[in-house]
Order: C-alpha cells, then sequence, then structure tokens
C-alpha cells in the first residue's frame, strides 16, 4: 500500500489550483450565463474526475480508502444541495443578474476550499489526540439533524443578518452594480459593491454549512486525506450543480427532510462507532458499504417522493 506523503498533498493542491485557474482565466473572463447543457457537462466532468480519483485509491490504497472516499464524497455531495438552495435564495435577495453569479461562485468556492483546508486540520488534529471528540462530533450531528428536520427555510434578508449589517459599517458600499467588479469608483472613492456582499454571504453560508459537513465526513474516516479528498471534490463541482439545479432545487421538497435524515444516520453512527471510552454493549461497528448505500439511499427516496409529488400537482383536476 503507498504511504501518503506531503508529496501527495502538493500534487493534489496543485490540480485544484489548477482547475481553477482554467475556469478563471479561460472561461471566467467575460460575464455570462451558464446554459443548462454546460452545466450538465461540467457536473459531469468532476464526477467523473472523482470517480477517477477513487479507482486511483483502489490502485493504491485499497478498496476500503476508495469506499469511503466515495461515502465521504457523497455526504459531502448530499449536504451541499441545500447549500444550493441557500445560494438561490441569496442570488435572489440582490436580484443577481444570471451573467454575474459565475464570478461570485468560483470566488467562493476558492474562499470555500481554504476554510474546509484550515477546518479539517484542525479537526484532524482534534481527532487525532483526544478520540472523545467524534462524540462531540456526532452528538452535534443528531441534534442538527433533528433540528434541520423542523426548520422550514425562508427567504434571505440581508437587512437583518449581522455579517452584512457589519460590513456595511465597516466599508462603504454602492447603490448598483458595476458589472461583475466587486469594487467600484464612487466620487473618487474606492468601495464595494453589492455583488461584494453577496460573495461575503456566499462564503458566510459555506462556513455554517461546513460545521456540519466537515464533522460528517470523519464519521466515515478519521484520515485527513480521504477527509480533504471528499470535500474538495464536491466543492470544486458546486459551481456546475448549482446551474444545473437551482431552477429546480425548490421542487424538492422532501430533499430537506432526507438530508437531515442523513446527518441523523451519519451522527448515530459516530456514536455508536467502537472506541474505548463507552461499555462494549453500547458499541455497534457500522462497515463503511453499508454507510455509503444507506445514505444514497436516502437520497434517492427523498428526490423520488419529492418528483412524484410535483407531477401529481402538475396533473390538471380531473372531475
Amino acid at each position: 500500500m503507498t504511504v501518503i506523503t506531503p508529496w501527495h498533498w502538493a500534487g493534489f493542491i496543485l490540480f485544484v489550483l489548477a482547475c481553477i485557474a482554467v475556469d478563471m482565466g479561460a472561461f471566467n473572463r467575460r460575464a455570462r450565463s451558464v446554459t443548462f447543457r454546460q452545466a450538465l457537462v461540467w457536473t459531469a466532468v468532476w464526477f467523473s474526475l472523482a470517480m477517477l480519483f477513487a479507482g486511483l485509491l483502489v490502485s493504491f490504497r485499497g478498496h476500503e480508502e476508495a469506499t469511503e472516499f466515495v461515502t465521504g464524497y457523497l455526504i459531502e455531495l448530499s449536504l451541499s444541495l441545500d447549500n444550493i438552495l441557500v445560494i438561490a435564495l441569496i442570488f435572489a435577495a440582490f436580484q443577481v443578474p444570471p451573467e454575474y453569479q459565475r464570478r461570485v461562485l468560483v470566488w467562493g468556492i476558492l474562499g470555500a476550499l481554504v476554510m474546509r483546508g484550515a477546518m479539517i486540520g484542525v479537526g484532524a488534529v482534534l481527532v487525532q489526540n483526544f478520540s472523545w471528540v467524534l462524540y462531540v462530533f456526532g452528538f452535534f450531528l443528531l441534534v442538527t439533524g433533528v433540528k434541520m428536520f423542523f426548520t422550514k427555510k425562508g427567504a434571505v434578508a440581508p437587512e437583518k443578518n449581522p455579517v452584512i449589517r457589519f460590513a456595511r459599517k465597516l466599508f462603504p458600499i454602492s447603490p448598483a452594480f458595476n458589472g461583475q467588479k466587486f469594487t467600484a469608483r464612487l466620487n473618487g472613492r474606492l468601495v464595494l459593491t453589492p455583488l461584494a456582499l453577496v460573495l461575503l454571504l456566499v462564503e458566510t453560508t459555506d462556513l455554517i454549512f461546513a460545521v456540519d459537513s466537515v464533522p460528517a465526513v470523519f464519521a466515515v474516516t478519521q484520515k485527513a486525506f480521504i477527509v480533504f479528498t471528499s470535500n474538495v471534490f464536491a466543492i470544486l463541482g458546486l459551481r456546475s450543480l448549482y446551474f444545473l439545479l437551482a431552477g429546480a432545487i425548490a421542487l424538492f421538497r422532501y430533499l430537506t427532510a432526507g438530508l437531515s435524515l442523513v446527518l441523523v444516520f451519519i451522527g448515530g453512527k459516530m456514536l455508536l462507532d467502537p472506541h474505548d471510552h463507552v461499555p462494549k454493549w453500547f458499541q455497534v461497528k457500522i462497515p463503511t458499504t453499508t454507510s455509503l448505500l444507506m445514505v444514497a439511499a436516502i437520497l434517492v427516496v427523498a428526490i423520488a417522493l419529492s418528483v412524484t409529488a410535483a407531477r401529481r400537482e402538475q396533473k390538471p383536476n380531473r372531475s
């Protein structure tokens, strides 16, 4: 089995930076809308790259770690669907034109990678030195899942958001967009545009979601490299997935309920996994493959129920 070295970390990070550079340089110079076809192609590309990486893990690290990666990737990808809904609400609240949304998401993903990397690094150190932290993560995910099940999402109100209110106090804000730029000149003074506030809100939203999603992957594996790579691949595909699903995400009415069940299951798994801190009669080892199948089944059922309900509503009432 190949040992993960700093060179593997450096190589993977360089690969990610190259992908972002290509996106920001070659495909993001002019403000333009992303078509459904383009979003579908790029979603397929990112998914294929993730599965190719899983194949490489099979060759160099074995089936167990490859399964852990796929499970972590699926968990991160599923939880990002809820993130997509919130991002759509943010864009709607600020009335961001479709041609400007792409640049916000690219920079948002770049910031998310930095924040996730830092959180995973801290989480890995905590788990390695204080194994009881896994129980804290598990309890937190359990409570979060239950809370998510009973919480309904409404419209985003920027004027009530503490982050936006704090930013408005620190920096002058222009009243209108300046193309897809985050700054503008107003009476000779450098000011932020509303698009900068949108980016700040998107980054804050991802940070909040990361508090749930990062511990969720630690329930599958405590290997920092697998946690990091599964997170990164899910984040890289977030932008194209947004443009693919943003218009229809509201139709998935049972998706949030499904995601809450995923969090409850993952939190329960983390609490029941064998450790030295609890009696053996309380310990239950849930295989990674079982976790993968369970998460996939919950998502499939939630989406299927949502699509079925939407189709029933679209049918004309028969007298």
